[in-house]
């Protein structure tokens, strides 16, 4: 892949106007258009046609967790509306998890492994004993047996993943920071360039690139 490629833009924006004027400001200097809850909830399953109407690949970041029939449907209806990517938390288990496989299509669903605005006293407060890396790789073992086709992970796993599930296996990556800029509530980041060439397949970036001045510049300037 082209480095544009591999570069999605977190597009955490309420009204259709600033969604839409963001995707036309980067078209063609990214690969993929992350909506998470911020967007689909303000706008609907119209804003994921909207964007894939003007030609580009939609991550709809949703991190679904219910019961599998429930996640299943889901995931089949994320499909038919033509989103590339989607998010299922791999903690859902691995029933849930292959069913979500199954309804998938062509969809490639993410297993959330462990929030990067997660370190391990807020991990141990909710019940989970051990690093945020050793429970990240657990549930990215988890989600490669369950059939899905990558995880969400912090950079800081990224290595421990991608050793332990293999190279045809995606890694999305979000808590990615250039060089000097503000880390935000994020606590486990990298530098886009650290996180290629620790095994990612693509990295997830939103503020340093919709905060800039020049939004188009900022993202055209994420070397990887």
């Amino acid at each position: 892949m082209q480095s544009r490629d591999r570069l999605i833009v977190a597009v955490d924006l309420s009204t259709r106007e600033e969604i839409l004027g963001l995707v036309d400001e980067l078209q063609g200097a990214v690969g993929v258009f992350k909506l998470g809850l911020q967007a689909f909830i303000a706008n609907g399953p119209s804003i994921v046609r909207d964007v894939v109407g003007r030609g580009e690949k939609v991550f709809l970041d949703l991190k679904l967790h219910d019961i599998p029939n429930t996640a299943k449907h889901a995931v089949a209806e994320a499909a038919k509306l033509g989103a590339s990517m989607l998010t299922v938390h791999a903690a859902g288990g691995e029933a849930m998890l292959r069913a979500c496989a199954e309804s998938a299509g062509d969809l490639l669903v993410l297993g959330v492994t462990i929030l990067t605005s997660l370190d391990e006293p807020a991990l141990a407060a909710i019940g989970f004993s051990g690093t945020p890396a050793d429970n990240a790789v657990r549930l990215a073992v988890l989600a490669r047996e369950s059939g899905l086709g990558g995880v969400i992970a912090s950079p800081h796993e990224i290595a421990a993943i991608r050793a332990a599930c293999g190279d045809d296996f995606a890694i999305v990556t979000p808590g990615i920071r250039p060089e000097g800029s503000d880390v935000g509530d994020q606590r486990r980041t990298m530098t886009p360039k650290e996180a290629i060439a620790a095994g990612a397949s693509y990295i997830v970036v939103g503020r340093p690139i919709t905060g800039a001045k020049d939004r188009r510049e900022a993202a055209m300037s994420m070397k990887t």
